[in-house]
């Protein structure tokens, strides 16, 4: 008897298994986990520099355009933004999920002594980076203000009061 044969003379346990299968599947699918906002650490990478008193065009032009060029021709970067404010420039590097955010790391820093000669010599001191992982930044900040309560008496109130009845709320602390 061929494999095709069996399903044909036998059509009830056919249609037995058939439901089988399917529950079974239909269980399994309820049992998936399902998030929101899942867990997603992106290999991502800040690279700062500071040059004190240097205007945000300056430091756009002489600190970040530079960092930007080396850091650029780094293998796996998906994504690289820059700020740049007074005195302080910030370039943000995001690599694909698959990239090692070690290796990634040695990477940047071989890319920051390359690019230690194109930039000013006033610099005070070599651009630092660190290891940032975007999942763990606040999705809320709260500030609390008043003209009549003392700022003591504020933080009693949102470490106790507010703190509390924020941390009930589903999902939340």
């Amino acid at each position: 008897m061929s494999a095709w044969a069996w399903p044909i003379h036998r059509p009830v346990a056919t249609t037995l298994l058939t439901l089988a299968i399917a529950l079974a599947g239909a269980l399994a699918f309820r049992l998936l986990p399902v998030a929101a906002l899942p867990q997603v650490d992106f290999p991502t990478i800040s690279v700062s520099a500071a040059l004190p008193g240097a205007s945000p065009e300056v430091m756009a032009a002489t600190v970040a355009t530079p960092l930007e060029r080396t850091l650029g021709r780094i293998a796996g970067v998906t994504e690289m933004t820059s700020s740049s404010s007074q005195g302080n420039t910030r370039v943000t590097l995001q690599f694909d999920l698959e990239r090692d955010v070690e290796g990634a790391a040695r990477d940047v820093q071989a890319a920051i002594n390359a690019a230690r000669a194109s930039l000013p010599t006033s610099l005070p001191s070599n651009p630092s980076y660190r290891k940032v992982n975007p999942a763990d930044a606040p999705i809320m900040i709260l500030a609390i203000t008043s003209d009549t309560v003392p700022i003591p008496r504020l933080y009693d109130i949102a470490s106790t009061v507010l703190a509390q009845k924020m941390s009930q709320i589903p999902g939340i602390g």
